[in-house]
């Protein structure tokens, strides 16, 4: 064999090699990505359910109940009178809190405020 065919062939080798390591290495690869996503994941939830927990421990006691529904809830035992204050910067808050969102103008492409014309919707 000359020397070309040789350097031919032994190219032709190590590209199949490479070839063939290349798609199992990236799989590989990939696969440890999306299990350290998967990980990442579990860690958050385990962290949502113990403080899910905690709180369903601390709604378990009536004292924090009660003291739950009273701030929350404004409830008051019979015979108490409820007193709310009104702050001259809180006033602008709730009234921004309480104005319903207003929508965009909707913005209709030109055939469409053509065939709005033409029905006559006029909107």
């Amino acid at each position: 064999m000359s020397s070309t065919r040789r350097a031919a062939l032994l190219a032709l080798v190590v590209c199949a090699l490479a070839l063939s390591i290349a798609v199992p290495l990236r799989t590989y690869l990939a696969q440890r990505a999306e299990m350290r996503d998967v990980n990442h994941q579990q860690e958050q939830l385990r962290a949502d359910v113990q403080r899910l927990q905690d709180r369903q421990q601390q709604l378990g006691d009536p004292a924090q109940l009660e003291a739950e529904a009273r701030r929350r809830l404004g409830y008051v035992r019979p015979g108490e009178t409820p007193y709310i204050v009104h702050l001259p910067g809180d006033a602008a808050a709730q009234q921004q809190q309480q104005k319903p969102a207003t929508k965009p103008a909707e913005q209709k492409a030109w055939y469409e405020k053509l065939w709005d014309s033409i029905a006559g919707n006029g909107s």
